[in-house]
């Protein structure tokens, strides 16, 4: 479904990404795993279109490479932020509301809050709330909502645990293993090797903007230095 080919990122005069080539199947979960600063975030954000990059990127056989943001977003990618970036000042279904701006049938939108709020009942029971006052695992989850909004073909997940407690970041990754049991296509982007392992079907680990290594999730797993390595890293 995704195809990143000879990808290089670009953040001012600084190469951040140097020529990396990697592929997401439909209904496959992928991960991006690596030491903060490997270059996981910029890939991210050249996928979306918010990082000046070269190479070419191809979404369902549609070269993306050349499109703005908005128009990525209505091909169908998503993406949940690393520090998940809620809008504070707003309630957590305002910020739903906004995740589905894209989406021109009202019924529908509310059809799709209405949705998510079930699927995440802390969400529901905390609907008027302002996402500022949410703890960090509510502000994640809401996060992974405002994203599937959109309803998206392809989500984007650029470190989901990151900063949240061992319980929490179990939660987190029991959703979005939910999500790829209903066959959405996930790119997750993360630190803690061990969590995405159990999730991913495939893996890359990045380290000074390029792939070191890839490799099933099961073959990286069983591999004892390199865990050790990646919880290191972590």
């Amino acid at each position: 479904m995704l195809a990143v080919d000879n990808l290089k990122v670009f953040h001012g005069p600084i190469e951040a990404v140097h020529g990396i080539s990697f592929n997401v199947p439909q209904g496959k979960c992928i991960s991006l795993l690596g030491p903060n600063g490997a270059g996981k975030t910029s890939t991210i954000s050249a996928i979306t279109g918010v990082a000046r990059s070269s190479g070419i990127v191809r979404f369902d056989d549609l070269d993306i490479t050349a499109l703005p943001v908005e128009a990525r977003i209505r091909a169908g990618i998503s993406v949940s932020p690393e520090g998940r970036r809620v809008f504070a000042n707003l309630s957590v279904e305002e910020n739903l509301r906004l995740g589905g701006a894209m989406q021109p049938d009202l019924g529908e939108k509310t059809r799709d809050i209405a949705h998510w709020l079930e699927t995440f009942p802390i969400l529901g029971e905390r609907r008027t709330q302002n996402a500022g006052t949410l703890s960090g695992g509510e502000q994640q989850m809401l996060a992974i909502a405002r994203a599937l909004m959109a309803r998206p073909r392809i989500l984007l997940l650029d470190e989901p645990s990151l900063g949240l407690a061992p319980r929490i970041v179990a939660q987190i990754f029991r959703m979005i293993a939910e999500l790829k049991a209903q066959g959405m296509t996930i790119l997750l982007v993360e630190q803690n090797a061990t969590q995405a392992l159990r999730l991913a079907d495939y893996a890359y680990l990045m380290n000074n903007g390029l792939i070191a290594t890839e490799g099933t999730a099961e073959t990286l797993g069983a591999n004892s230095a390199l865990m050790a390595e990646l919880t290191g890293m972590g």
